[in-house]
């Protein structure tokens, strides 16, 4: 099923995900919905909280290039990466690369992240996995396990840069209820 993706400012995004307990077959479902739903809004990753489950969940899919595939458009399951409970165990180097978030539908900043980590996980049957990543694999990580703390990407912004975001964001979203009416 697919799931509608909360935006940004509604307090669900702040609010702190709580560790998964049982890995079931109602978070076998979460899995699933949100793989749906990632996809049909074309993004590489996705934390449970932002379908408002503060759950730590998250996945990641990072495409790639299958020449000949016919997927109809749509991201291979390939590379999916389902991680509940995940820890970041180790971090190093930097890396800065303009992100987007399916919470900010529209907008793209240049963010400073850690080149390379290590994160501990489980899988959807509640076994544990060690994954290392680099680069854009290490930033996607980075970026959803911030939703799970109850933070969005804009928050590493500099003050000036998040000013200016949170005025055109207003202006934006008061178009947008503009037009509906």
């Amino acid at each position: 099923m697919i799931r509608e993706v909360i935006t940004y400012p509604n307090p669900i995004l702040r609010k702190k995900s709580r560790d998964v307990e049982f890995f079931d077959q109602k978070l076998h479902t979460i899995l699933d919905d949100m793989n749906h739903t990632m996809q049909e809004y074309g993004g590489v990753g996705l934390a449970a909280i932002q379908i408002a489950i503060d759950l730590n969940v998250l996945i990641i899919n990072i495409p790639v290039d299958h020449e000949g595939d016919e997927n109809d458009g749509k991201q291979l399951n390939k590379n999916l990466i389902e991680a509940i409970n995940p820890v970041i165990t180790h971090k190093d180097g930097e890396l800065v690369f303009s992100e987007g978030c399916l919470s900010i539908p529209g907008f793209t900043a240049d963010v400073t992240r850690a080149e390379h980590i290590i994160v501990e996980y489980y899988n959807r049957f509640g076994e544990k996995k060690v994954m290392e990543a680099y680069d854009f694999l290490a930033i996607a990580w980075q970026h959803e396990m911030e939703h799970l703390n109850g933070h969005v990407f804009i928050e590493n912004l500099s003050f000036l840069k998040r000013k200016k975001f949170e005025k055109e964001w207003k202006k934006k979203l008061k178009e947008n209820n503009k037009n509906r009416n």
